[in-house]
């Protein structure tokens, strides 16, 4: 690892909104340009937003303005005076129960429903984790997200960590960064798959539909390791492990390779050769996550089963009733 790591200003008291972050360009960043490594360092924010402030002359790099074409070689002291979004308009806490599997004074582990939303947004404005997360935990309102620092779709089930203090979501984006936090999936599968694999495909946006991701040369890098956990006509239960986690990584890899999720609308398969398995959502569920405690620095790990719909669909396939017989 390099030597220079965030530093977090006295001035920054973790409001995402507001107020002003010094920080130093890891190493790791070195080689991109100053917005593509904001948006790394800055996850609360978007790089459309960091962008505009470039050109605000509202970010300095080693005390020079800041440029939209700039590159960082690493170890840069950059100052970013953080400008509300005038159109933002607060949170609200609801009290949306939450199905707890550990918590402590900086930290908080979910099994996220299938429906539930992380992240308010058009179409979901409220009802989400995010709102249940600021009523049970109402010092969180003081940071980036909520506290949130990854997330899953809104039809994926399974765990998901929270941060509940500055300090602790500092470490957590950290972990993430360097590749730490160990997610494990439940997915199944389209097609009889013998081995395990992996799937090295960079992702970017779809240039066609914003909301969706697709396989890229330039995109950014994506990495899913995937094993056999059990086979049956036609589909398989596979064990996927991220070594990145890109924004639908495990369903468009899958597709990319041939064998989309079942019960997946937006990455179905691009062929008709796979017969539909009656399923409602994409058959994926975060079983296992593991990462290093923020504050005690013991690796912790956490597991959780398959929801109902998904076991029920597994039973049935291992009695070959899927089809109703």
């Amino acid at each position: 690892m390099g030597k220079h790591t965030e530093n977090l200003s006295d001035d920054y008291k973790g409001n995402s909104e507001g107020g002003v972050r010094e920080l130093v360009i890891p190493d790791a960043q070195g080689g991109q340009r100053l917005d593509q490594a904001l948006s790394a360092l800055l996850p609360e924010f978007s790089r459309n937003r960091i962008q505009n402030w470039i050109r605000a002359r509202r970010i300095s790099v080693d005390e020079a303005w800041g440029t939209t074409r700039m590159k960082v070689s690493g170890g840069e002291a950059v100052r970013v005076e953080i400008e509300p979004d005038a159109t933002a308009t607060p949170d609200a806490p609801e009290a949306i129960p939450l199905d707890v599997v550990f918590e402590d004074p900086v930290l908080l582990v979910i099994n996220k429903p299938v429906g539930l939303v992380v992240h308010p947004g058009s179409g979901n404005p409220r009802g989400t984790l995010l709102n249940a997360l600021l009523h049970r935990v109402p010092q969180v309102a003081e940071l980036p997200r909520a506290g949130i620092v990854h997330r899953l779709d809104k039809d994926t089930s399974g765990l998901l960590v929270v941060a509940k203090t500055l300090t602790a979501h500092t470490d957590l984006v950290r972990q993430l960064q360097a590749r730490t936090v160990k997610r494990e999936y439940l997915a199944l599968v389209y097609g009889e798959i013998d081995r395990a694999g992996t799937v090295d495909a960079p992702l970017a946006r779809d240039p066609h539909n914003r909301t969706k991701r697709t396989v890229h040369s330039m995109g950014k890098e994506a990495v899913t390791h995937y094993d056999v956990v059990e086979r049956f006509p036609g589909v398989t239960l596979l064990r996927c492990n991220l070594e990145t986690g890109r924004t639908h990584q495990i369903r468009v890899h899958m597709q990319h390779i041939g064998h989309p999720l079942v019960g997946e609308q937006v990455y179905a398969a691009s062929r008709r050769s796979h017969v539909k398995i009656p399923f409602p959502r994409q058959a994926l569920h975060a079983a296992k996550l593991g990462l290093v405690h923020p504050v005690t620095h013991e690796p912790m790990q956490w597991e959780c089963p398959l929801p109902p719909d998904f076991a029920s669909l597994v039973q049935a396939l291992r009695d070959n009733t899927v089809w109703g017989k």
